[in-house]
């Protein structure tokens, strides 16, 4: 099980001694997000300047508002400026941010993603790019006759002709997709013990046709870690992002976070959250998430505790662990999280 940090934003000379830092400690891979703020490959330039060895993930790149296109030029971009060390990470993210803040429809996000890794690799590998799907053209095809553009290919030479593609997946079939298309799969509040209730079958459906060539499924589960004792205030604290994410994260009718909380076995409290935070309670959505819920998707406690955590993710099939550390000496405790995941 490799170790992977999230970045976080800051100031270049805070971010680039945090990527220096984290290298030096061992982490795997930095990774970036992008929500509706500065932009993610950005950052994730700057990253492959900053660092020799780790490599430097996009979780997410939203793939509504570029281009397959643009998304295959910036992922060879950055593996170029990293000297091959890029992971493309995309995903749908949801209506309230593709419709709200890009002013785009949010329509067939399953069907995109097979469309977008084949054009990704035909740009790799410098052919000339001809597509013709039912949500990308290239050349387009106007309505009256045939469009000025041509098949072209990528004019720069890509260090890589097949740079990993991570996908962020909820739904069943989305999920399905990345088990067979994709080199990894980024799943949201991973829980070990009950992420097969809610992912196996269509896991399973997925490998059993994958695509060939393509490796292991790569599993990245992200959580929040704290080492010590007495740290009931940093486990209160994960409850207001919990509550942000099944209460608040899209329409009452439509909220991918809030279905995942309901296949987990916790209608009820679901429901509960969802009602108070729609309601502007923000408190009392926050106070609803049930413990069991805290204590599966986020590892704080003692260090006894921590190891046994880490153990069940292992057991679970994720390869990437990403660790967010919020205790009082952060480093420190990423420095136990390498040592105990080679252990």
């Amino acid at each position: 099980m490799r170790l992977g940090v999230p970045t976080g934003r800051g100031t270049p000379e805070n971010l680039a001694k945090r990527a220096s830092d984290l290298e030096h400690l061992g982490a795997d891979i930095l990774w970036v997000s992008e929500l509706y703020g500065f932009d993610g490959v950005s950052l994730m330039g700057f990253l492959a300047c900053a660092t020799k060895r780790v490599l430097i993930g996009s979780n997410i790149l939203p793939f509504y508002s570029r281009t397959p296109s643009l998304l295959a030029m910036s992922a060879a971009g950055v593996d170029a400026l990293s000297g091959g060390r890029c992971i493309l990470g995309i995903g749908a993210s949801g209506p309230q941010v593709i419709e709200g803040f890009h002013g785009l429809p949010f329509d067939g996000p399953v069907g995109r993603v097979e469309e977008i890794i084949e054009i990704c690799h035909t740009i790799w590998r410098r052919d000339p790019l001809v597509h013709q799907g039912r949500y990308y053209e290239m050349p387009l095809v106007a309505n009256d006759g045939p469009s000025l553009g041509k098949p072209l290919k990528m004019i720069d030479h890509p260090v890589r002709d097949r740079i990993p593609i991570f996908l962020a997946a909820l739904g069943a079939r989305n999920v399905e997709t990345a088990a067979r298309y994709a080199d990894g799969w980024l799943p949201i509040f991973f829980w070990p013990e009950r992420w097969a209730r809610v992912w196996s079958e269509p896991l399973d459906a997925g490998l059993a046709s994958r695509a060939a060539g393509l490796g292991p499924l790569e599993v990245v589960a992200s959580t929040t870690i704290a080492i010590g004792e007495k740290l009931d205030d940093l486990r209160e604290a994960v409850r207001p992002q919990l509550a942000l994410y099944i209460g608040g994260m899209g329409a009452k009718e439509k909220n991918f976070y809030n279905d995942l909380a309901r296949r987990y076995g916790l209608e009820g409290p679901a429901r509960e959250i969802q009602d108070h935070y729609l309601a502007g309670r923000r408190d009392e959505a926050a106070r609803a998430v049930p413990d069991e819920l805290v204590d599966g998707t986020t590892v704080i406690g003692s260090p006894g505790f921590v190891k046994e955590r880490l153990a069940a993710y292992k057991e679970a099939g994720v390869t990437v662990l990403n660790v967010r550390a919020v205790g009082p000496d952060p480093m420190r405790d990423l420095e136990f999280v390498r040592e105990w995941i080679d252990g």
